[in-house]
């Protein structure tokens, strides 16, 4: 399977700092959108959400920097699915752009299913079961995430 891409964008003015490079925050944004497109595609989309009272929410991030993105470039994101069990749900996320074969960026996210009306974690509906296990089966010839399982720490 070709990647999936997720969402696509050109990087904004707003979005880049003194340097005339993209915000680290904005990064995140980029992922953040991806990850909603994500959700709209095993069906957690809007609709769902009202219906169910179910969304997933981030529990945890990690972002690497990897090369500089400037103004006006137009980048796309590339979605993962690392892994998923009753109630998580683990993505890895690369940034890219035309011309440039590495990644820009990476994310790696774990993210958690939650009834709304607690907020309490809550098992996925069997569809978005079936809709993830189609996506993991899609993914299966797909190279091994490169940043995932990474710890920030100084040596020694």
């Amino acid at each position: 399977m070709p990647a999936l891409i997720t969402y696509r964008t050109q990087v904004l003015a707003d979005w880049v700092d003194y340097n005339g490079h993209l915000r680290d925050a904005f990064y995140l944004l980029i992922f953040s959108y991806a990850t909603d497109a994500f959700m709209d595609r095993i069906g957690l989309d809007s609709d769902n959400r009202s219906a169910s009272g179910h969304s997933l929410f981030t529990l945890e991030c990690h972002l690497n920097y990897l090369h500089e993105v400037k103004l006006k470039t137009e980048v796309w994101v590339q979605t993962q699915v690392i892994g998923f069990d009753r109630k998580r749900l683990h993505l890895y996320h690369s940034l890219h752009r035309q011309g440039f074969d590495e990644a820009l960026a990476a994310s790696e996210q774990m993210l958690l299913h939650v009834d709304l009306a607690g907020p309490r974690s809550a098992p996925f509906a069997v569809d978005v079961v079936e809709r993830l296990q189609g996506v993991v089966a899609e993914q299966a010839d797909l190279a091994p995430a490169e940043f995932v399982g990474r710890v920030i720490g100084l040596p020694g």
